[in-house]
């Protein structure tokens, strides 16, 4: 499966994003999804997650309340609306689809990895 991230962006702290993860080659119809970040010189660091079925989703706590997860089964495709950004949101966005069907903050349990796109919020 092939994974492709899109929607980042140079915004204002303040503004919103819609971050999308489309999927080809196969469905990740029974994959959870999630978003990690990376930031220059750190490491990548869990977002957010999705079940399957998108009756589960988990968040970092840094993002809670200002980031949603939601899929689309029928367009393959996973959203994070990032809210309220904030200059220390800035960092390369990845979206991964997990090995199970359950979320999870373990990027070990990632199994397929998108391209990244990249967040910058100024200040």
């Amino acid at each position: 499966v092939q994974l492709q991230a899109s929607g980042g962006g140079l915004v204002q702290t303040g503004d919103s994003l819609r971050l999308s993860c489309a999927a080809s080659g196969r469905t990740f119809l029974n994959n959870a999804v999630g978003w990690f970040r990376q930031a220059p010189g750190k490491e990548r660091d869990f977002v957010a997650a999705i079940s399957w079925r998108g009756e589960s989703t988990s968040y970092v706590d840094s993002v809670k309340g200002r980031f949603t997860v939601s899929r689309d089964s029928a367009k393959n495709t996973v959203y994070l609306q990032m809210n309220s950004l904030k200059p220390e949101d800035t960092a390369v966005y990845y979206c991964a689809a997990a090995k199970r069907s359950m979320v999870s903050t373990d990027v070990q349990e990632y199994r397929y990895w998108g391209q990244g796109t990249q967040v910058t919020v100024s200040s």
